[in-house]
C-alpha cells in the first residue's frame, strides 16, 4: 500500500474532502486516500508543480497553460515557496492562492503579479487547516488534497516535533472527474471572500475542460510506485530516528573507522574509475549516471540498504575493467573493433571484477561487476547465467550501462533521446535483459519525458574522493540533494 490506511475520524462536512466525497456515487473516496508523511506529500506537489515549470514555461499560447489552486495549511507561507511560485505563476494562466491575511506573501513580489490572486482566508475557515493543491490544463489534471492530523489523532505519542514525523490525511488524482469536482469546490468555496473572482476562476475552469488537448499517458500506477517507495523510506527513517538513534551513532563511529582503514585502497579504485571517465570524452560522467539511476531502479524495486549501497558503488565502479582499454573502445562502436579489442570489450566485466577482488571488502561489489555483462537468456558472459540466477544488482547495472551509453554519441553512432534509447533497450528485452526490468526502466523514462521528475545524474551518496579534481565535468552533472 502507498499510505497506512486513514483511521476513522469525523470529517468536518464543510472541508474539501467532505465535500469531495460527497459528490462520489459511492461515497468512497479514491485508493490513494490514506494517511502520509509530510515528505512524501511535499515531494508530490513539488513534482507536479516541476511539470507546470517545465511544459509551459516560456510558451505564448495562454490556452494551453494550467490553472492553479492552492492553499496552504494555516496560511503559512515560507520565503522559499514563495520564490517558487513566482515561476509557477510566470508558467500558468492563473494562480489562485488561500493564506491568512498576516501571512506575508501579500506584499512579496510574487503576489503582485497580475494573474495572481490571494485569498485572505479567515482563521475560523475550516479550510485553513488544508493544504491542497489542484492542477488543470488542457492536456492533464492533478491534485494533491491533505490535513494534518489532530493533536487526538495522533494518540498515543502525541504530535511529533520533529516535523519530518508529521502525517496527513491526504489523498492524490489525476482523474479528470474527480480535480474538476475538486476544483469546482474550491472556487465555491472562495465565493463568500470574492465573488467576481470565483466566476472569473469557474470561467477560465470551464474553458479548459472544452479545450481539446492531446493526451497524456496514465501515469497513476507509476505515480503509486514512487509514493510508495517514499513512504516506506519515510517510514524507516522515521522508525531509526525514534528507536535507534543511538544504534546508529555508534554504527556511524564504526563505518568511519572501517572507511580510514580501507581508504587508500578505495580511493585507488574510485580514481581508476574516474580516469577511465576522463578518456570517455564522449561520455565524461558514466560511472556517475549509471550509479544514480541504478539506484533509483533498485529504489523503486524496495531493494533493501544495503543492496542499495552495494548496487551504488557498482555503478560507480562497473568501468575500472577498461582503466587500460586501447582508445578505440571510447571512439568506436564495438562492430568495428578489431579483433584483440574485441576480446578486451567482451571480458571488460570479469576484468574489472578481478581488479576489485584486490580489496576483500569489496567482493559483493566485484560479484556485481563480474555479472553485469550476463544475459536474461543464458546467453552472456562470463559463465552463462541466466533469468533470476543473475544477482539482481548486476542485471540492474547492465540494463543501465546500456541505457546511459545509447544516450551519448559514440563513433559513427548518434546520441539517442531517452525513448529511443528505451526502445533499443526493450528490443533485447526477454533475451539480453529481464522483460519485467525494462518495464521498471520505462516508467522512470515516461516521467522524465513527461517533465515529471528529471534522471538522476548522481547518486545520493557519493565518496568524498569522488568531488575532487572534477573540473569542467560538473557542468555536465547535476547535483541531488
Amino acid at each position: 500500500m502507498s499510505s497506512e490506511p486513514a483511521p476513522p475520524f469525523v470529517m468536518n462536512p464543510e472541508s474539501t474532502l467532505a465535500r469531495l466525497q460527497a459528490t462520489l456515487p459511492d461515497g468512497k473516496l479514491p485508493s490513494s486516500y490514506g494517511v502520509y508523511f509530510k515528505n512524501t506529500l511535499v515531494a508530490l506537489c513539488h513534482a507536479l508543480e516541476d511539470h507546470i515549470l517545465q511544459t509551459s514555461a516560456g510558451g505564448d499560447d495562454i490556452a494551453v497553460k494550467p490553472l492553479v489552486l492552492v492553499t496552504f495549511q494555516q496560511g503559512k507561507w515560507y520565503l522559499q515557496e514563495a520564490e517558487r511560485y513566482l515561476d509557477i505563476a510566470n508558467a500558468s494562466r492563473r494562480v489562485a492562492i488561500g493564506a491568512v491575511a498576516d501571512s506575508g506573501f501579500a506584499t512579496h513580489k510574487t503576489g503582485q503579479l497580475e494573474n495572481v490572486s490571494l485569498i485572505d482566508l479567515d482563521p475560523i475557515d475550516p479550510i485553513i487547516q488544508e493544504w491542497n493543491l489542484i492542477i488543470l490544463a488542457p492536456t492533464y489534471k492533478a491534485m494533491v488534497l491533505c490535513r494534518e492530523l489532530s493533536d487526538e489523532e495522533y494518540l498515543p505519542e502525541g504530535k511529533p516535533e520533529v516535523d519530518t514525523e508529521r502525517k496527513f490525511y491526504g489523498l492524490w488524482s489525476f482523474d479528470q472527474s474527480l480535480v474538476s469536482a475538486a476544483a469546482e469546490i474550491f472556487i465555491e468555496q472562495t465565493r463568500h471572500y470574492n465573488p467576481p473572482l470565483a466566476d472569473s476562476l469557474l470561467e477560465i475552469h470551464h474553458e479548459i475542460l472544452a479545450t481539446v488537448g492531446p493526451p497524456l499517458a496514465d501515469i497513476s500506477g507509476v505515480v503509486t510506485r514512487i509514493v510508495t517507495y517514499l513512504q516506506s523510506s519515510q517510514q524507516q527513517m522515521v522508525s531509526i530516528n525514534r528507536q535507534t538513534r543511538d544504534l546508529w551513532e555508534l554504527e556511524g563511529q564504526a563505518l568511519r573507522v572501517s572507511r580510514n582503514l580501507n581508504a587508500n585502497k578505495l580511493q585507488a579504485f574510485l580514481r581508476m574509475a574516474q580516469r577511465v571517465d576522463e578518456r570517455d570524452t564522449a561520455n565524461p560522467t558514466a560511472s556517475l549516471q549509471v550509479a544514480a539511476l541504478s539506484e533509483t531502479l533498485g529504489q523503486l524495486l524496495d531493494l533493501p540498504a544495503l543492496q542499495l549501497r552495494r548496487l551504488r558503488l557498482a555503478g560507480l565502479l562497473f568501468r575500472v575493467g577498461l582503466v587500460s582499454a586501447p582508445n578505440e573502445v571510447f571512439t568506436q562502436t564495438s562492430d568495428q573493433f578489431d579483433q584483440q579489442t574485441l576480446a578486451f570489450w567482451r571480458d571488460r566485466s570479469f576484468i574489472g571484477s578481478q581488479l576489485l577482488q584486490a580489496m576483500p571488502e569489496l567482493s559483493p561489489v566485484a560479484e556485481i561487476v563480474k555479472h553485469k555483462l550476463e544475459h536474461w537468456d543464458g546467453s552472456g558472459r562470463p559463465e552463462g547465467l541466466r533469468g533470476e540466477g543473475i544477482p539482481i544488482a548486476s542485471r540492474i547495472v547492465g540494463l543501465v550501462a546500456c541505457f546511459q551509453d545509447l544516450t551519448k554519441a559514440r563513433g559513427d553512432r548518434p546520441a539517442l533521446s531517452l525513448t529511443e534509447a528505451l526502445e533499443k533497450c526493450r528490443e533485447q528485452s526477454g533475451t539480453r535483459f529481464e522483460p519485467s526490468l525494462v518495464e521498471t526502466l520505462a516508467n522512470v523514462v515516461r516521467l522524465a519525458e513527461m517533465g515529471l521528475m528529471e534522471l538522476p545524474s548522481r547518486p545520493s551518496q557519493l565518496p568524498n574522493i569522488w568531488l575532487e579534481d572534477l573540473g569542467d565535468r560538473t557542468t555536465a552533472v547535476t547535483s541531488t540533494s
